[in-house]
């Protein structure tokens, strides 16, 4: 009987879906395990076989875990909000909505084809208003709660007010703006409401700020800094700016300590969690406040080392800083002009890593040395950042590698206050022994002594104070877009208010236009029936606005991350109406057992989940302050890139091995148009784009050889692999078993479609142990006790595998069995049925037809997992090597319950023991059991 594999899947796929085989029930006697893959985006391109890898993996482990008894929620959906949709939707006029739909329907597609035990029911997707109108109640709850940072505590806003009317703000201990001023419950009473609520705004967890953002004026619209490469928009290339704009603010910055201590009971790959402590980013050290010469204000900076403030030659600001337009003189003022224009073209992300240029701008103002009453000059440098700590610096040349380069590159003075020590390098090299010289009255005192005198001189003369910073910065939460969660608010004199949770969800309203308007205000803005009714709770046409009863709603949208930082509790009780999960639901799942997913998330999503996992366990709404216990970074599978080469300044393309030192330019060909040996498909090239219509070609013996590199697998780069081509040529699970054969999971690892076969071949194989030409040929004959040595060894490697990760080598060893076992010429139930059951979690649709054809009337997913036995792992024989003079002759199978004596009148009776005497009587007869036997004549 052949093995039809297009067939068995099409049918398994279809009993699946029919029998919702892998539906989790929110409530059962079986222990519980939660799954979670990644939320994907649902791009137009499709899946290529790189995505499938995580998938395949928690697959593995999901169906795996039902074998073992548990009651497993392993569910899928789709992140369907974000900029792709809507710059799509800008060049076609298609609504996001059409596309993102399309879009998912092929995923669906792709994913079913592949085999993977979701639970469908729970499909949740951020772009569906059930879906939104929960992230919108989130946001209305972290607009209602502010920071306590003596309980480390979210707490209700009303609390807050009680206390204000009270004690004011004197002894409150709270996350709040830096500019926040003081009150007394007598100061906050004399408010009016809205002096009331501007003060709330610099305590609650979202609220509206001026903030410095990455602006594209392309795409119209705010960037993060994941989406901006080499300074430009990753989405089209385009340039971003710096440009400082209203937006809404997440306080992520309050939780910092919780979020880096958090990381400590997390079972998640260190370098992960290295990289979220490096970007939350702690620093032990003091605030220093510097008086401005001629000038009201003072500049405040945090250092480290306030030990080396005798050391300060000159002060940095970053261009942005909020001084800079207020102290530059007259004289600098173009100058410095220029070069915040200049610097705004450049991103956060290019300025830091930028070490070789260094420039900047004297402001023509001077500090003053909190100590020695100096003038200190006031410079501007790209290599201060606005965002990270008070976007000041007090410049140590001696002491810091960044300061002493702009130092030397400016002239300013290098004044060395380290005992002993010429350069910056070595002076911060040990800090524990540093020793501070020529100072006033530091001098000779080691590091940790020296900095807390400075900053008990610097509180006693009120102008610093010891301090715990912290690089995270509070997250932008607005974009200036279309297709994204818009904001349950509308506006009354300016002031931000929530619409009540009863009237959610506010849904997207339709808009001709995708592009800001014409007076730069998001895309929303091109909405007509977008006001909200306050007397009906409703959006209304924006004509009927008269700031008494209707209101402006807000004009931008949520980020992508908004829906993707919570979306892992709904599905523990998706399809909720009255709550985004059930207590009942969220007492009962609590958390993801398993995350799999890319490390590239680390200080996006997956520190943004844990802030809002955080807050909402603050507030009672979930059980537990971090989501996944146990998360896995998958690995990345590249493509095999083809490479052309085109002579410059023609339209030549040159065979690889003809080259030699020629200028060429190297262009990515479509690895569809390149066969197995390399060779390109030259008139399948000149279809593929008018440009290369008419190019010529230079052969080596008839054939144009391409170039071969391995890369990331991309569309751009014409490498992808379509899993679509590989279902239908070798099989769903034979493509599932090559990809997790290809290597260890958290490993990148090269695709090559050869290698294929050899997996395909194996199951072939298999398929082969159960069927003859046109039979099942499985019998209840006992097996033998090899079988059953092989068998139970599989199992005891496959569970150890799987409980690791291990998948690749876990294929290893099913073909090392189906091996063994045909070699045994094997047929017996006994072994095969627990083989197809092991079999199972790696290749499903030809598990279930060995199932069913072995007379089960019910899925193989819920099987009972083989069990492994030792005993048939015990030896009960030994092959001994028969020699003769020390020279091995013959080999014999000897039971090993036999004593010496009984092995050596077992050896001696052998014929061929005979046949080597010769009639000969042997002088000793040497016998180590469960070892040798050495016949001495």
């Amino acid at each position: 009987m052949k093995y039809n594999f297009n067939e068995i899947e099409a049918k398994w796929q279809k009993y699946w879906a029919e029998n919702q085989t892998f539906k989790a029930e929110n409530q059962s006697d079986k222990p519980k395990f939660y799954v979670l893959d990644m939320f994907p985006y649902p791009s137009g391109a499709g899946l290529h076989v790189g995505h499938p890898l995580g998938y395949i993996a928690s697959d593995i482990y999901a169906r795996y875990k039902r074998h073992k008894g548990f009651n497993v929620l392993h569910p899928m959906g789709y992140d369907s909000f974000g900029l792709p949709a809507e710059q799509y939707a800008i060049q076609t006029g298609q609504h996001p909505a059409l596309t993102t739909e399309a879009n998912i329907s092929r995923y669906r597609e792709q994913l079913d084809q592949i085999g993977f035990s979701f639970d469908w029911s729970r499909e949740e997707r951020t772009s569906d208003p059930s879906f939104y109108k929960w992230t919108q109640w989130i946001f209305i709850q972290l607009f209602n709660s502010w920071y306590d940072k003596g309980a480390e505590k979210s707490r209700p806003v009303s609390e807050l007010v009680a206390i204000f009317e009270t004690k004011g703000n004197a002894e409150l201990v709270a996350a709040c703006d830096d500019d926040t001023p003081g009150f007394t419950a007598e100061g906050w009473n004399a408010m009016n409401a809205e002096e009331q609520e501007q003060m709330l705004l610099k305590y609650r967890l979202t609220y509206l700020a001026d903030a410095e953002v990455n602006w594209c004026p392309a795409l119209g619209t705010v960037l993060a800094n994941d989406e901006i490469v080499n300074g430009v928009s990753e989405r089209g290339g385009h340039p971003v700016v710096r440009k400082k704009m209203t937006q809404w603010s997440m306080r992520i910055s309050a939780f910092a300590e919780r979020l880096l201590q958090g990381l400590e009971g997390l079972d998640w790959p260190e370098p992960l969690k290295d990289i979220q402590r490096n970007w939350i980013g702690k620093s032990v050290g003091a605030q220093v406040h510097f008086n401005i010469k001629d000038h009201e204000g003072q500049i405040s900076v945090f250092t480290t080392r306030p030990d080396t403030i005798f050391g300060v030659s000159f002060m940095t600001l970053a261009p942005e800083h909020d001084l800079v337009k207020k102290i530059t003189t007259n004289e600098q003022r173009e100058a410095v002009e220029a070069y915040v224009a200049a610097t705004a073209k450049r991103s956060e992300r290019e300025r830091m890593a930028d070490v070789k240029n260094i420039t900047g701008v004297f402001t023509g103002a001077y500090a003053l040395h909190p100590f020695t009453g100096e003038e200190i000059p006031v410079w501007i440098g790209d290599y201060v950042l606005a965002g990270y700590g008070t976007g000041a610096v007090m410049a140590v040349p001696c002491g810091d590698q960044r300061d002493h380069d702009f130092a030397r590159h400016f002239g300013l003075p290098i004044p060395n206050i380290f005992e002993g020590v010429d350069t910056t390098e070595e002076a911060f090299a040990d800090k524990e022994n540093t020793v501070i010289a020529n100072s006033d009255f530091i001098s000779g005192m080691p590091y940790k002594e020296a900095s807390a005198a400075v900053i008990a001189a610097l509180e006693e003369k009120g102008q610093g104070e010891g301090k715990i910073n912290y690089r995270l910065r509070d997250a932008v939460f607005s974009r200036q877009r279309y297709w994204g969660e818009p904001f349950p608010v509308y506006y009354v004199n300016g002031l931000p208010k929530m619409i009540d949770p009863e009237h959610l969800p506010i849904a997207l309203p339709e808009v001709e236009k995708y592009l800001p308007t014409e007076t730069g205000e998001p895309p929303l803005g091109n909405a007509a029936v977008w006001a909200w009714d306050t007397t009906a709770n409703t959006v209304v046409d924006n004509s009927l606005i008269d700031h008494k009863t209707v209101f402006p709603l807000e004009l931008n949208t949520m980020p992508g991350w908004a829906g993707s930082s919570w979306y892992f509790n709904r599905y523990m009780d998706a399809g909720n109406a009255d709550a985004f999960a059930s207590q009942e639901a969220l007492a009962y799942w609590k958390d993801v057992d398993l995350y799999i997913g890319g490390s590239e998330h680390a200080t996006g999503h997956l520190l943004y989940s844990r802030f809002w996992q955080k807050f909402l366990f603050d507030l009672g709404h979930l059980p537990v302050d971090e989501y996944a216990k146990k998360l896995i970074n998958q690995g990345m599978i590249l493509g095999t890139s083809a490479f052309v080469y085109r002579l410059e300044n023609s339209n030549t393309f040159v065979s690889k091995n003809l080259v030699g030192d020629r200028a060429v330019q190297a262009i990515h060909a479509d690895v569809s148009m390149v066969n197995a040996s390399d060779e390109l498909d030259v008139e399948a090239f000149k279809l593929w784009r008018p440009e290369f219509a008419d190019a010529e070609f230079e052969m080596e013996d008839g054939k144009y050889v391409v170039g071969r590199e391995v890369e990331k697998m991309s569309k751009s780069k014409y490498n992808v692999v379509n899993p679509d081509d590989i279902c239908q040529e070798y099989g769903a699970d034979t493509l599932r078993m090559y990809e997790m054969f290809l290597g260890p999971l958290e490993q990148a690892k090269p695709w090559n479609t050869a290698g294929i076969t050899g997996v395909h071949n194996f199951l072939k194989k298999l398929w082969k142990l159960y069927f003859g030409k046109e039979e099942l040929i499985v019998t209840d004959e006992q097996p033998s006790a090899e079988s059953l040595k092989s068998l139970h060894k599989t199992i005891k490697k496959v569970e150890e595998d799987i409980e690791n990760f291990s998948f690749n080598t876990s294929v290893s060893t099913f073909m090392i069995c189906v091996n063994e076992l045909t070699a045994q010429k094997c047929h017996s139930r006994a072994i095969l049925e627990p083989l197809a059951v092991l079999m199972s979690p790696y290749a499903p649709h030809i598990a279930e037809e060995l199932w069913h054809k072995l007379g089960h009337d019910t899925s193989v997913a819920h099987a009972a997992f083989p069990v492994f036995e030792e005993k048939y792992l015990v030896e009960s024989t030994k092959t001994y090597p028969i020699s003769f003079n020390g020279k091995m002759r013959f080999t014999m199978e000897l039971s090993l319950d036999l004593n010496k004596e009984e092995i050596e009148k077992v050896v001696m009776a052998d014929e061929r023991t005979q046949d080597q005497l010769g009639g000969r009587t042997p002088k000793k007869v040497i016998v180590v059991p469960g070892k040798i036997v050495n016949i001495v004549g």
